[in-house]
């Protein structure tokens, strides 16, 4: 795969309504990996919050958190779950809530889920990606007074780490006033 994309690259191969295409944007942001590397991710995200997602994404790297990679979800032929079990960290998918008929955040370029595996999905019995683990005290781990939290949470974004229902440790969400 090409490392860095274009948006209509990015955006390709699958049916995207022109009105939330026309909101969308594709962002280059650095991070540290897991290997103690610095490295560019690309990220497609709504325009508005463009500016905020590249200064949290600095505040994150400023704070050494480790990221595994960083690259759009069409790089996976837009399957949610081939991504997340590769802990790909993305934003813009356009896709249903999990088990849902509503679109999800991610539909809108309005949430990022990030190192998925270290973060996972969980409600019931159901976990994403499958066989992933929540340990706090694991590099990559989301966890509530880390700096990643911090970040979004301050700019007034959601994190699934906090939901009652279910928990969602690798997803943030801002949605539209």
């Amino acid at each position: 795969m090409n490392r860095y994309l274009t948006l209509e690259q990015a955006l390709a191969g699958k049916e995207i309504p022109q009105h939330i295409k026309d909101d969308l944007v594709l962002i280059d942001v650095e991070y540290w990996s897991f290997d103690a590397c610095e490295k560019i991710g690309q990220l497609v995200v709504h325009r508005e919050l463009a500016a905020e997602v590249k200064t949290i994404f600095a505040e994150i790297k400023a704070a050494r958190f480790p990221i595994e990679k960083i690259v759009p979800v069409s790089a996976y032929g837009w399957a949610d779950d081939a991504s997340m079990e590769d802990n790909n960290s993305s934003a813009f998918n356009y896709r249903n809530i999990v088990g849902g008929e509503n679109l999800s955040q991610h539909a809108y370029g309005r949430a990022i889920d990030i190192n998925p595996r270290q973060n996972p999905y969980v409600k019931g019995d159901i976990v994403l990606p499958h066989d992933a683990v929540y340990s706090p005290n694991a590099s990559g781990t989301i966890i509530s007074d880390s700096p990643v939290v911090e970040a979004f949470v301050q700019r007034g974004w959601d994190w699934g780490g906090n939901w009652q229902r279910l928990k969602d440790w690798q997803h943030f969400e801002k949605r539209a006033l």
